[in-house]
Parts: C-alpha cells; structure tokens; sequence
C-alpha cells in the first residue's frame, strides 16, 4: 500500500489529484487561472468539496478561459449563482470575473501567468522535506508577499493562505512529506 501524505483521504479524486496534480509544476496559464479561482472558491470549505464540483465549475466557466470568463456578463453570473452543482457564493462566483480581468492586465505586463507566478521563485520549485503534515505552514512570507502583489493588481480571494495553497497546488512548492511515495517511489 503506498503511503501518501496525510491529508489526503481515501476518496478517489483526492487520491487522483494528490497522486497526478498537488505539486506537479503546472505552467500552462489556463490551468493556472483555474487553480487560482477554486483555491479562491475553496476558501472556508473542504479542498475535496472543491475538487468534487470541479467538472461542473469548467462547464459553467468556459473551461476557465480567460478572457471568456473576462466577458461574462452580470446575467450570465447571476445564473451560476443558482446552480447547486458549484459553490454559490456570490463573492466567489464574481471574482472569478474580476479575477479574470486582473489576469489580462498581468498577462499585458508580464507576458504570461506562468512566468508572473514562477518568477517568484526564479522558476524552480522549492522542495520543503516536512516529515510530518503539523510542521507545513499554513502560510508563508512569500505567500505574503505574491498575496499584496495581487491584491495590488485587482485580485481578489487571494489571501495569503490561499496563495501558499495555491503554490503548493501548482507545483512552486513541493510539501509532499518525506514519508509520502510520491517524494520516495519504491
């Protein structure tokens, strides 16, 4: 049986995604903006009640294109809104909008979300060797630091816990613990 970090459950999609996607670098900007809005979305709730409505987030949200999801309009959110099979927040839901526009301007200033989010750590993924879940921080100053960066720039829900959940989602930090399979394969 292989171990895993301790967070993850035995449901099937959380054994999928902590075995195949948390903490595998990820650099397509697509991807990036739909991990930046359900870890924004995942706030206060369950990461794996996250990852259950994940399908029906990419149907309602273009498949979480960008400058689609820029042009949603007051109507077409306000109907999301009433869709059991996401997380209907409205604060949520219109930042996914907000968040959307934010990232055109970075992507206008920078080039791509990928070289903004890896340039913070000079494109190489920090690898942390926590034996055990109680030592990974919640936060870090670095989270900190990309989270009143974005702010500055228009995001919103992206707080400095997000944030450092967000880096360990796409990959910039790698906290699979020392006894996890995926940091030792036998």
């Amino acid at each position: 049986m292989k171990t895993r970090c301790a967070w993850c459950s035995d449901d099937p999609i959380y054994v999928d995604y902590h075995d195949t996607e948390w903490g595998a670098p990820l650099h397509d900007d697509q991807r990036l903006f739909e991990m930046l809005i359900l870890e924004g979305a995942q706030a206060g709730l369950s990461w794996i009640t996250v990852l259950k409505k994940r399908p029906a987030y990419r149907k309602l949200f273009h498949h979480f294109e960008i400058t689609k999801v820029a042009a949603m309009t007051d109507q077409q959110l306000e109907t999301i809104l009433l869709d059991p099979s996401i997380i209907r927040n409205r604060l949520k839901v219109l930042s996914a909008r907000r968040n959307a526009r934010a990232a055109i301007q970075l992507i206008d200033e920078v080039g791509s979300l990928n070289h903004y989010f890896w340039s913070w750590v000079n494109h190489t993924p920090i690898i942390n060797h926590w034996k055990n879940l109680s030592e990974v921080p919640a936060s870090t100053p670095l989270a900190e630091s990309i989270s009143k960066d974005l702010k500055k720039r228009g995001f919103n829900f992206v707080g400095p816990t997000i944030i450092y959940a967000y880096m360990q989602s796409i990959g910039m930090i790698d906290d699979h613990t020392t006894d996890c399979f995926i940091r030792n394969p036998t």
